[in-house]
């Protein structure tokens, strides 16, 4: 076997040293690099599965917060229902006091005026009786001065 390894040019000796020399780095990569990659792998692995965890979470709390939205919305919105129809009742109970208040001031101008209207014809009758009383003794007079 010697003679294969001579004919081949490898030195047996050599050859066992660079195995130990193999070994020792393979052991130091091992020790210094293999086991923190894999370590912090590890933690990154962690880290990403806590934050899937959180992302579902969440998802479920904005469906959670989805439904409560909609909920106060509709209450809201009959609320809302509520106060206009609440509106439109005053509305129209305003309404109808305004027009009995205007039907009532309309029936009392109506009522004054024509309570002037009886005081103007009346005072225009006597003072057309005055003056009818006025020309008659205006005319009596005229007639006893033509006649004396």
């Amino acid at each position: 076997m010697q003679q294969l390894l001579a004919a081949f040019g490898v030195d047996w000796q050599l050859l066992v040293a660079q195995a130990v020399n193999f070994g020792i780095v393979l052991v130091a990569l091992w020790h210094f690099l293999y086991k923190p990659v894999l370590a912090m792998l590890t933690k990154r692995q962690r880290v990403v599965a806590k934050g899937v965890e959180d992302a579902e979470e969440a998802g479920r709390m904005l469906a959670g917060a989805d439904t409560e939205v909609s909920k106060r919305v509709a209450a809201a919105d009959e609320q809302a229902d509520a106060i206009v129809s609440a509106a439109r009742e005053s509305a129209n109970m305003e309404k109808v006091r305004l027009l009995k208040e205007a039907e009532a001031r309309a029936a009392a101008v109506t009522k004054d005026a024509e309570v002037r209207a009886s005081e103007i014809a009346a005072r225009t009758r006597r003072e057309s009786e005055q003056e009818v009383a006025r020309l008659a003794i205006l005319a009596a007079e005229k007639i006893i001065r033509t006649k004396v």
